[in-house]
Protein backbone atom coordinates (compact mmCIF):
# COMPACT_ATOMS: atom_id res chain seq x y z
CA UNK A 1 0.00 0.00 0.00
CA UNK A 2 1.23 3.54 -0.88
CA UNK A 3 2.50 6.14 1.97
CA UNK A 4 0.58 8.99 2.30
CA UNK A 5 2.67 12.06 1.26
CA UNK A 6 0.21 14.25 2.84
CA UNK A 7 1.45 15.76 5.23
CA UNK A 8 4.22 17.22 3.38
CA UNK A 9 4.56 21.68 3.76
CA UNK A 10 2.09 22.72 1.45
CA UNK A 11 2.58 26.36 -0.37
CA UNK A 12 2.19 28.68 -2.61
CA UNK A 13 3.33 28.89 -6.60
CA UNK A 14 5.27 32.28 -5.16
CA UNK A 15 6.56 29.82 -2.37
CA UNK A 16 7.89 27.05 -4.35
CA UNK A 17 9.51 29.58 -7.20
CA UNK A 18 11.59 30.96 -4.21
CA UNK A 19 12.66 27.68 -2.67
CA UNK A 20 13.42 26.47 -6.10
CA UNK A 21 15.67 29.15 -6.92
CA UNK A 22 17.41 28.87 -3.99
CA UNK A 23 18.01 25.12 -4.55
CA UNK A 24 18.74 25.59 -8.66
CA UNK A 25 21.40 27.72 -7.29
CA UNK A 26 22.88 24.43 -5.35
CA UNK A 27 21.45 22.12 -8.17
CA UNK A 28 24.15 24.45 -10.48
CA UNK A 29 27.29 24.30 -8.20
CA UNK A 30 26.39 20.59 -8.00
CA UNK A 31 27.45 20.06 -11.35
CA UNK A 32 30.13 22.31 -11.49
CA UNK A 33 31.95 20.35 -9.17
CA UNK A 34 30.86 17.03 -11.00
CA UNK A 35 32.71 18.96 -13.95
CA UNK A 36 35.74 19.24 -12.14
CA UNK A 37 36.05 16.00 -10.09
CA UNK A 38 35.75 15.05 -14.38
CA UNK A 39 38.28 16.37 -15.48
CA UNK A 40 40.69 15.43 -12.34
CA UNK A 41 39.62 11.65 -13.03
CA UNK A 42 40.80 12.09 -16.71
CA UNK A 43 44.18 13.31 -15.29
CA UNK A 44 44.81 10.57 -13.14
CA UNK A 45 47.97 8.49 -14.31
CA UNK A 46 47.60 5.46 -17.10
CA UNK A 47 49.34 2.41 -16.04
CA UNK A 48 50.45 -0.10 -18.58
CA UNK A 49 48.93 -3.49 -18.37
CA UNK A 50 51.38 -5.54 -18.79
CA UNK A 51 50.03 -8.48 -18.78
CA UNK A 52 47.90 -10.36 -21.37
CA UNK A 53 44.53 -11.36 -19.84
CA UNK A 54 42.19 -13.60 -22.25
CA UNK A 55 39.05 -13.99 -21.92
CA UNK A 56 36.23 -16.33 -23.44
CA UNK A 57 33.86 -14.17 -25.55
CA UNK A 58 31.11 -15.30 -27.97
CA UNK A 59 33.96 -14.93 -30.80
CA UNK A 60 36.60 -17.52 -29.18
CA UNK A 61 39.41 -16.46 -26.64
CA UNK A 62 40.45 -12.58 -27.17
CA UNK A 63 42.76 -10.58 -25.18
CA UNK A 64 42.31 -7.03 -23.19
CA UNK A 65 43.39 -5.33 -26.37
CA UNK A 66 41.05 -7.60 -28.72
CA UNK A 67 38.13 -6.28 -26.44
CA UNK A 68 38.77 -2.85 -27.87
CA UNK A 69 36.78 -3.85 -30.92
CA UNK A 70 38.60 -1.48 -33.25
CA UNK A 71 38.21 1.47 -31.01
CA UNK A 72 40.78 3.49 -28.73
CA UNK A 73 38.34 3.37 -25.24
CA UNK A 74 37.05 0.28 -23.10
CA UNK A 75 35.22 0.70 -20.51
CA UNK A 76 34.11 -2.62 -18.11
CA UNK A 77 31.41 -3.38 -15.79
CA UNK A 78 32.39 -6.24 -13.51
CA UNK A 79 28.98 -7.78 -13.20
CA UNK A 80 28.52 -9.77 -9.85
CA UNK A 81 27.92 -13.08 -11.69
CA UNK A 82 30.94 -15.99 -9.97
CA UNK A 83 30.92 -19.42 -10.45
CA UNK A 84 28.87 -20.88 -8.05
CA UNK A 85 26.39 -18.33 -8.91
CA UNK A 86 23.15 -20.12 -10.31
CA UNK A 87 21.81 -16.77 -11.95
CA UNK A 88 23.33 -12.81 -11.92
CA UNK A 89 22.71 -10.92 -9.04
CA UNK A 90 19.18 -8.81 -8.78
CA UNK A 91 21.15 -5.10 -8.46
CA UNK A 92 23.87 -5.79 -11.29
CA UNK A 93 20.81 -6.93 -13.70
CA UNK A 94 18.78 -3.93 -12.83
CA UNK A 95 22.50 -1.99 -14.23
CA UNK A 96 21.90 -4.47 -17.31
CA UNK A 97 18.88 -3.29 -18.20
CA UNK A 98 19.66 0.76 -17.39
CA UNK A 99 22.50 0.17 -19.87
CA UNK A 100 21.59 -1.90 -22.75
CA UNK A 101 20.62 0.41 -25.23
CA UNK A 102 22.98 2.34 -25.00
CA UNK A 103 26.01 1.19 -26.47
CA UNK A 104 25.82 2.91 -30.13
CA UNK A 105 25.96 6.20 -28.50
CA UNK A 106 29.14 5.04 -26.51
CA UNK A 107 30.66 3.73 -30.14
CA UNK A 108 30.00 7.07 -32.05
CA UNK A 109 32.45 8.55 -29.18
CA UNK A 110 35.31 5.72 -29.67
CA UNK A 111 34.35 4.20 -26.33
CA UNK A 112 33.88 0.49 -26.71
CA UNK A 113 31.62 -1.08 -23.50
CA UNK A 114 31.74 -4.93 -22.00
CA UNK A 115 30.56 -6.60 -19.20
CA UNK A 116 32.76 -9.47 -17.14
CA UNK A 117 32.48 -11.66 -15.06
CA UNK A 118 33.65 -15.26 -13.57
CA UNK A 119 31.10 -17.07 -14.08
CA UNK A 120 31.70 -19.74 -16.87
CA UNK A 121 30.91 -18.18 -21.00
CA UNK A 122 27.65 -20.57 -21.14
CA UNK A 123 25.83 -19.12 -18.05
CA UNK A 124 26.65 -16.13 -18.99
CA UNK A 125 25.18 -16.52 -22.15
CA UNK A 126 21.97 -18.20 -21.11
CA UNK A 127 21.57 -15.71 -18.61
CA UNK A 128 21.83 -12.70 -21.27
CA UNK A 129 19.39 -15.03 -23.44
CA UNK A 130 16.76 -14.61 -20.13
CA UNK A 131 17.10 -10.95 -19.72
CA UNK A 132 17.23 -10.07 -23.49
CA UNK A 133 20.28 -7.96 -23.23
CA UNK A 134 22.70 -7.32 -26.43
CA UNK A 135 25.83 -6.25 -24.93
CA UNK A 136 29.07 -7.80 -25.31
CA UNK A 137 29.77 -10.35 -21.95
CA UNK A 138 32.70 -12.27 -21.51
CA UNK A 139 33.92 -14.76 -19.01
CA UNK A 140 37.04 -14.24 -16.79
CA UNK A 141 36.87 -17.80 -15.84
CA UNK A 142 40.43 -18.59 -16.93
CA UNK A 143 42.24 -15.46 -15.69
CA UNK A 144 43.52 -13.26 -13.19
CA UNK A 145 41.74 -9.96 -14.74
CA UNK A 146 38.83 -9.68 -12.01
CA UNK A 147 41.02 -10.53 -9.39
CA UNK A 148 43.82 -8.83 -9.97
CA UNK A 149 41.71 -5.27 -10.52
CA UNK A 150 40.47 -5.92 -7.14
CA UNK A 151 36.87 -7.18 -7.69
CA UNK A 152 36.55 -10.94 -7.24
CA UNK A 153 38.55 -13.02 -4.22
CA UNK A 154 38.76 -16.68 -3.69
CA UNK A 155 36.32 -18.31 -1.45
CA UNK A 156 39.60 -18.74 1.35
CA UNK A 157 40.04 -14.93 1.15
CA UNK A 158 36.61 -14.40 2.03
CA UNK A 159 36.04 -16.53 4.61
CA UNK A 160 39.32 -14.66 6.32
CA UNK A 161 37.01 -11.34 6.72
CA UNK A 162 33.81 -12.65 6.86
CA UNK A 163 33.61 -13.80 10.42
CA UNK A 164 30.20 -14.15 12.50
CA UNK A 165 30.68 -10.94 13.70
CA UNK A 166 31.64 -9.18 10.28
CA UNK A 167 28.20 -11.35 8.85
CA UNK A 168 25.63 -10.02 11.52
CA UNK A 169 26.50 -6.34 10.89
CA UNK A 170 26.07 -7.16 6.76
CA UNK A 171 22.71 -5.14 5.39
CA UNK A 172 19.62 -7.72 5.10
CA UNK A 173 20.72 -7.30 0.71
CA UNK A 174 23.71 -9.79 1.12
CA UNK A 175 21.99 -12.57 2.35
CA UNK A 176 19.09 -11.26 0.34
CA UNK A 177 21.08 -11.64 -3.00
CA UNK A 178 23.17 -14.51 -2.17
CA UNK A 179 19.54 -16.76 -2.04
CA UNK A 180 18.83 -14.71 -4.95
CA UNK A 181 21.65 -15.81 -6.99
CA UNK A 182 21.42 -19.38 -6.22
CA UNK A 183 24.59 -19.51 -4.06
CA UNK A 184 25.41 -18.88 -0.14
CA UNK A 185 27.09 -15.64 1.52
CA UNK A 186 30.61 -16.88 1.50
CA UNK A 187 30.88 -17.52 -2.20
CA UNK A 188 28.20 -14.44 -3.01
CA UNK A 189 30.71 -12.41 -1.52
CA UNK A 190 33.23 -13.54 -3.45
CA UNK A 191 32.34 -10.71 -6.22
CA UNK A 192 32.15 -7.35 -6.28
CA UNK A 193 30.42 -4.88 -8.41
CA UNK A 194 33.18 -2.36 -10.48
CA UNK A 195 33.73 -0.26 -13.35
CA UNK A 196 37.17 -0.29 -14.92
CA UNK A 197 38.46 2.08 -17.77
CA UNK A 198 41.16 1.51 -20.34
CA UNK A 199 43.17 3.01 -23.25
CA UNK A 200 44.71 1.52 -25.76
CA UNK A 201 47.69 3.98 -27.39
CA UNK A 202 50.22 2.76 -30.04
CA UNK A 203 49.53 -1.07 -29.10
CA UNK A 204 49.47 -0.89 -25.34
CA UNK A 205 46.59 -1.08 -22.99
CA UNK A 206 46.81 1.17 -20.03
CA UNK A 207 44.48 1.24 -17.10
CA UNK A 208 42.86 4.96 -16.50
CA UNK A 209 40.31 4.76 -14.01
CA UNK A 210 38.75 2.29 -11.56
CA UNK A 211 35.33 2.68 -9.18
CA UNK A 212 33.49 0.43 -7.06
CA UNK A 213 30.65 -0.20 -4.49
CA UNK A 214 28.84 3.20 -4.95
CA UNK A 215 31.33 4.20 -7.18
CA UNK A 216 28.98 2.46 -9.92
CA UNK A 217 25.85 3.89 -8.99
CA UNK A 218 25.58 5.71 -11.77
CA UNK A 219 25.24 3.12 -14.23
CA UNK A 220 21.93 2.51 -12.17
CA UNK A 221 19.90 5.64 -13.96
CA UNK A 222 16.62 4.84 -12.43
CA UNK A 223 18.14 6.73 -9.07
CA UNK A 224 18.77 9.55 -10.36
CA UNK A 225 15.06 9.49 -11.63
CA UNK A 226 14.07 8.79 -7.72
CA UNK A 227 16.11 11.31 -6.49
CA UNK A 228 13.91 13.53 -8.51
CA UNK A 229 10.73 12.61 -6.88
CA UNK A 230 8.61 13.25 -3.80
CA UNK A 231 9.27 9.71 -1.95
CA UNK A 232 12.51 9.47 -3.34
CA UNK A 233 14.60 6.06 -2.89
CA UNK A 234 11.86 5.41 -0.10
CA UNK A 235 14.51 2.69 0.58
CA UNK A 236 15.00 3.86 4.34
CA UNK A 237 17.12 0.83 6.45
CA UNK A 238 16.31 -1.96 3.63
CA UNK A 239 18.73 -0.44 0.98
CA UNK A 240 18.07 -2.13 -2.55
CA UNK A 241 16.15 -4.79 -0.99
CA UNK A 242 13.36 -3.67 -3.36
CA UNK A 243 15.61 -4.38 -6.47
CA UNK A 244 13.91 -6.91 -8.67
CA UNK A 245 15.06 -8.52 -12.33
CA UNK A 246 12.87 -7.06 -14.64
CA UNK A 247 10.90 -9.99 -14.94
CA UNK A 248 10.18 -10.33 -11.84
CA UNK A 249 8.66 -7.76 -10.34
CA UNK A 250 5.17 -8.80 -8.58
CA UNK A 251 5.98 -12.18 -8.30
CA UNK A 252 7.80 -12.05 -5.01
Amino acid sequence: MSKSMTNHRIGTRQEWLTAREKLLAREKEHTRLGDEIARQRRQLPWVRVEKEYRFDTDDGTQTLAQLFDGRSQLVVYHFMFGPSYQAGDPPNSSIGDAVNGIFSHLHARDVTMVFVSQASLEKLQAYKRRMGWSFPWVSSANTEFNVELGFSASEEQTRAWLTPAVEAEMPPIVSRNARETGTDVVRYLTESPGFSVFALDDGAVYHTYSAGARGVEFLMSYYAILDRVPKGRDEGDEWQMWIRRHDEYGSK
